[in-house]
């Protein structure tokens, strides 16, 4: 189950600082990691998926693997994250078996949530909600898409893009059971008490 702060990595080929800022997101409370790399480093990608796998099976949370099922398959990673051109889900299925978490990105298009959600998603993502640097030129998600995947999408919904801690808290409202964070998570001065702080969130809505 996705849900609380899902931590999605930055690039970088200093791999014993990206275990770092890794383990302090998970010592804060991270309920998923999402390993993201754009490089085409294939050596470096195994590596540093290797090793934050062992580092997030000692402390229970799930490894996800962004867009590579290949390299998912190869370090044996919880799962997968596929965008539109990564592949389908049943190829997923057919890689990595039916136990492992295959998660879907669907844009600004509840059609395509719902037919995730058809096909055996195991959750859906949502974007980009606010301006992001990791990806300046998405396209702009409005809060009334998740109030309304809310209402008919039965896993879980992850929202993503620029997300913060002061605007995090107005995507869960509307209905995410996740937020993905890259800048505003690893980009703070104190990334594991960044990472409470955004599980406090979840809590907080929870009480109320």
């Amino acid at each position: 189950m996705i849900s609380g702060l899902y931590a999605i990595t930055r690039e970088t080929d200093d791999t014993a600082r990206l275990l770092a800022a890794v383990q302090a997101a998970v010592q804060g409370g991270a309920g998923a990691v999402q390993y993201r790399d754009k490089s085409g480093d294939v050596g470096r990608q195994h590596e540093q998926a290797s090793e934050l796998l062992r580092l997030c099976r000692r402390r229970n949370v799930p490894l996800i693997i962004n867009d590579s099922l290949r390299l998912a398959d190869l370090v044996g990673a919880d799962g997968v994250h596929l965008g539109r051109e990564d592949g389908s889900l049943q190829e997923a299925r057919i890689i990595l078996g039916y136990d492992k978490i295959v998660g879907l990105s669907c844009y600004q298009s509840l059609k395509l949530a719902l037919a995730a959600q058809a096909a055996g998603a195991d959750y859906v993502a949502f974007g980009s909600f606010f301006p992001s640097t990791t990806k300046p030129e998405a396209a702009r998600a409005e809060l009334s898409l998740l109030r309304q995947a809310a209402r008919v999408i039965h896993r879980p919904i992850v929202a993503l893009g620029g997300v913060t801690l002061q605007n995090a808290e107005s995507l869960i409202m509307a209905g995410a059971d996740a937020v993905a964070v890259i800048g505003g998570l690893f980009d703070s001065d104190d990334v594991s008490d960044t990472a409470r702080q955004f599980t406090d969130l979840f809590i907080d809505e929870t009480e109320d």
